[in-house]
């Protein structure tokens, strides 16, 4: 006897969607928003609050519903393949309603639609969802949804897009950081720089390869003369850096904060440098007071330097 008889085991068949919910936005959004725990089990997440139809400016989301923490979920559903359309309008209510995660319900997600939405995981702080419904039955049984998640955050991810957002962070930060600096009254050797977003700016110090430049990290900035005179001329930048340095006991007393010799042996450049506390990832409201000891240690350097950059003996 064949043994799916003997159990009774029935068959799987799978219905048109339209079948089951023939009206997308009457029937099946509210059929889901009824019924949010199944969505839950699927994507292991705890939503509450479900709300239809929520206004993201000139447009309506489907569905809005909260996290855990409070954050909002927003739920776009379209019972048909999935099109840029759709996509393009998860990603405006997600923007719109300053949603945490956004999830895309749909019967047939293409491919480009699945890679875009684990892309915007991979690039943005954002959490989307690839969730695909079907409408299954066994026997004469009623039918029964079938939702299968197709692409969503993972912790690797998460940790990959947060990465990338406070790197991008950093280079805004730091171009506020030099665009504040930058306008002092002050600071009028590097007032003529277009603030940048690196590590550093600088202005040269009418020496060929002798740059002043102000640099900045998280919790340090500092002033400095670097040296590099360009490829191939590592023996002159340390024959530069060793006529300074012999001048130091002239140099050293102008400058009130100490001051690093790093002749940097084994690299192609040397500097002269100052360093103080405070970076860019102070608070903002602190810049100014970070920055008032550092210009002044800059001009401090620069009046301390420029009488000796006169007198090198340079190279051709």
């Amino acid at each position: 006897m064949n043994q799916q008889v003997a159990f009774g085991i029935g068959r799987l068949e799978r219905l048109p969607l339209r079948q089951v919910w023939n009206h997308e936005a009457y029937d099946f959004t509210k059929w889901l928003q009824d019924n949010i725990d199944i969505l839950n089990e699927t994507l292991d997440l705890t939503l509450v609050n479900v709300d239809r139809e929520k206004s993201a400016g000139s447009f309506s989301v489907d569905l809005v519903a909260e996290d855990e923490g409070g954050g909002k979920v927003i739920i776009e559903n379209q019972l048909e393949k999935s099109n840029h359309d759709h996509l393009g309008k998860l990603i405006t209510y997600y923007t719109a309603l300053d949603a945490r995660a956004a999830v895309w319900i749909v019967s047939d997600p293409r491919p480009e639609h699945v890679a875009a939405v684990a892309w915007l995981n991979d690039s943005s702080s954002g959490r989307f969802y690839i969730v695909k419904v079907e409408a299954i039955r066994i026997g004469q049984s009623p039918p029964a949804p079938l939702l299968t998640l197709i692409v969503g955050p993972s912790a690797e991810t998460e940790e990959v897009a947060r990465a990338k957002k406070q790197f991008a962070d950093r280079y805004d930060i730091r171009h506020r950081w030099w665009s504040q600096l930058v306008v002092r009254l002050d600071a009028k050797m590097h007032a003529h720089i277009t603030p940048g977003s690196y590590s550093w700016i600088g202005t040269s110090s009418g020496v060929r390869g002798l740059n002043f430049n102000y640099t900045v990290t998280q919790d340090e900035c500092g002033a400095e003369l670097y040296i590099d005179r360009g490829n191939g001329t590592e023996l002159e930048n340390k024959l530069i850096f060793d006529q300074l340095f012999e001048k130091r006991d002239q140099i050293d007393p102008l400058l009130a904060e100490s001051v690093s010799w790093q002749r940097l042996d084994g690299k192609r450049a040397s500097r002269i440098k100052m360093s103080l506390p405070g970076g860019y990832r102070s608070q903002e409201d602190d810049w100014e007071a970070i920055q008032t000891p550092l210009v002044a240690a800059m001009n401090r350097l620069e009046t301390a330097l420029r009488p000796h950059l006169k007198s090198l003996k340079l190279g051709q």
